[in-house]
C-alpha cells in the first residue's frame, strides 16, 4: 500500500495565545473528518501532530486518523524555537517512514504544513533546517505565516508553497481547512491515476492559492 505521512507542525508560542490557536484546535475535528471520513484518503495517509515553542512536543504520533476519535489540543506557552520543531520533525519522519516500510509499506514523500505567527528565538534553527530539507526523506513544506510572522522567514521555510495572512478576518483555521480540503482533492486525483500494480508516483497538487492569504516567494536554498 501507498502511505503519505501528512505532519502538521504548530507554532504554540505564548502569542498564539487566544484566537489563533483557538480557531486551530476548533478546525483539528474538520481536519480529522476531512481526511478520515474519505475512504480513498484515509487509507493513504497518515497523520502527526506536533507543536513547538521554547521546545516541541509530538502531541499525536503518526497514525491513521480513522483509528482515533479526537485529535489533542494545542496549548500556548514559551518561545518560538524552530530548531526544536525541525529537529523533532526530521526524527519522526525518519522513525515514522521506517516504520512503514517494515510494514511493507510504499511510501511518499512527506507532507508538512508548518504554521507560525512569529519569528525564531534561536539562533540555530537555520542548521536544523538545513538537516531536515537535505535529509533521506526530504519533506514537501508547505509554510502558513500568521499575525506577525517574518515573510523573509516562512518563505525560507517552505520548499513547496509559502503563504501569510493578509486578511485577518480569515483565520488560520479556514487555512488549515483549504488545505486539509486541497490535499484531500490531491490525493483523490493521484489516486485515481496509480495502476493497479502500485507503480508509479504520487502527485502532489495542492492549491496554489488560499483566500485572505498571499503568496510568497519561496528563498532559493
Amino acid at each position: 500500500m501507498q502511505i503519505l505521512p501528512f505532519y502538521l507542525v504548530c507554532d504554540e508560542s505564548g502569542s498564539m495565545n487566544g484566537d489563533p490557536l483557538d480557531s486551530i484546535n476548533s478546525a483539528l475535528p474538520e481536519l480529522h473528518r476531512e481526511i478520515s471520513t474519505n475512504p480513498t484518503v484515509a487509507d493513504k495517509t497518515r497523520f502527526c501532530l506536533i507543536g513547538f515553542s521554547s521546545d516541541a512536543k509530538v502531541l499525536q504520533p503518526l497514525v491513521d486518523l480513522s483509528d482515533i476519535d479526537t485529535l489533542p489540543g494545542l496549548a500556548a506557552g514559551g518561545l518560538t524555537a524552530y530548531g526544536e520543531a525541525f529537529r523533532t520533525l526530521l526524527g519522526c519522519i525518519e522513525s515514522d517512514v521506517a516504520a512503514l516500510k517494515a510494514e511493507g509499506h510504499d511510501v511518499y514523500r512527506p507532507v508538512v504544513f508548518f504554521l507560525s505567527d512569529g519569528g525564531p528565538t534561536d539562533d540555530d534553527w537555520q542548521q536544523a533546517h538545513k538537516e531536515l530539507i537535505d535529509a533521506r526523506y526530504r519533506p514537501n513544506i508547505i509554510a502558513f505565516g500568521i499575525g506577525e510572522a517574518d515573510r523573509a522567514t516562512i518563505g525560507h521555510v517552505a520548499n513547496f508553497r509559502a503563504f501569510m495572512q493578509q486578511d485577518r478576518t480569515v483565520s488560520a483555521a479556514q487555512a488549515l481547512r483549504e488545505f486539509a480540503a486541497s490535499l484531500t482533492r490531491s490525493i483523490v486525483r493521484s489516486a485515481s491515476s496509480i495502476p493497479a500494480d502500485g507503480s508509479g508516483g504520487f502527485n502532489l497538487a495542492v492549491d496554489e492559492t488560499v483566500p485572505g492569504f498571499t503568496t510568497v516567494s519561496l528563498d532559493k536554498l
